[in-house]
């Protein structure tokens, strides 16, 4: 049985709100009853876990709005209850380590916080488009319980002087308010360089102004920055991240578990995947996503039982073609 603390820790989370704490409770408890010899009940307890998590807000709770601390915020921010998880995409083992260390912390932040130690929590994606960078965003925000905003930069970004980073702030007051994660998708439109040729100072502010912000930031938020063109970013941005996290295009083993898992829901004959991969080398993983759709696409519209070989490689030459016009011309190995 759960001791008079958990119960406590349970209750109190449940109460705030936390939902990332209640869940690591919850797994204390499935751990101990299972060192006791209680293997049903622990199994049962971490059933009742995920069947939770695939649910957004914690059990009898709507999921939490946006705090608008000042009518403002919620121009700035679009939020969701992401169901995606970890195990969902294909990773690298570098880049599995690294996220799977960011949710321990925040599964243990309240021992962390005791300790006088801040969690890992500042995150700097940087790589390809269709490499998994945004969808990181959503995993962490779906494995921890959190919702997920997103800065709308269309919003975000304006014309007038000192504009854009007086809304930066908003969006800081509305995440020391809110746990959550928060995403800058497209970073690189407010940390490019100080001192670009097209500099008419206003960059300069933009940037200042959050790398003050980030570096005051004591939320328990996550906070993911995610760029295509980390070469043209502030050089000073980078010592502000806890982590700068690459992604890269799938290798060969990567190419075919990510297949695997696309077709899963539908019947396949055949699939020479040594073939298929090597045929889709350069492909991003959003366009392995859109090629499995395509070819079970074509397979319902002719009616045929199953995805073939010949199926997933016509898919793949016509995403490449796709994808060729779309990089100037550029030839894919």
């Amino acid at each position: 049985m759960p001791s008079a603390d958990q119960v406590k820790a349970l209750l109190s989370s449940l109460i705030e709100g936390d939902e990332a704490h209640f869940y690591s409770v919850a797994m204390q408890i499935a751990a101990h009853e299972a060192r006791l010899g209680h293997g049903k009940l622990a199994e049962e307890i971490r059933a009742l876990i995920d069947k939770a998590k695939s649910k957004p807000g914690l059990p009898g709770k709507a999921p939490i709005p946006l705090a608008r601390p000042r009518g403002e915020a919620a121009e700035l921010l679009t939020v969701s209850y992401p169901a995606v998880h970890l195990r969902d995409m294909v990773l690298s083992g570098p880049i599995r380590r690294k996220l799977d260390r960011v949710i321990r912390e925040h599964r243990s932040i309240r021992i962390i916080r005791s300790r006088g130690l801040p969690p890992r929590k500042k995150l700097l994606l940087i790589g390809k488009p269709g490499t998994g960078k945004t969808l990181t965003a959503s995993a962490l925000a779906g494995e921890l319980g959190l919702p997920l905003f997103v800065v709308r930069l269309d919003a975000l970004i304006t014309k007038f002087m000192g504009e854009t980073a007086a809304k930066l702030r908003l969006i800081f007051d509305a995440l020391s308010h809110t746990r959550g994660v928060y995403l800058f998708d497209e970073f690189d439109s407010i940390g490019s360089a100080r001192g670009l040729t097209n500099d008419v100072g206003e960059i300069r502010r933009i940037v200042n102004s959050f790398l003050q912000l980030v570096e005051q930031d004591q939320s328990d938020s996550i906070i993911i920055a995610a760029t295509n063109h980390v070469n043209i970013l502030d050089r000073a941005l980078f010592r502000r991240f806890d982590d700068v996290i690459e992604y890269d295009l799938p290798d060969r083993s990567r190419i075919i578990e990510a297949f695997k898992s696309k077709l899963s829901a539908f019947p396949t004959e055949r699939i020479q995947w040594t073939k298929a991969a090597v045929a889709a080398r350069g492909l991003s993983f959003a366009d392995i996503a859109r090629v499995s759709e395509d070819a079970i696409k074509d397979a319902v519209i002719h009616e045929r039982p199953s995805v073939t070989n010949n199926d997933l490689i016509v898919a793949i030459y016509d995403r490449k073609t796709a994808v060729r016009h779309r990089r100037n011309g550029k030839k894919l190995p």
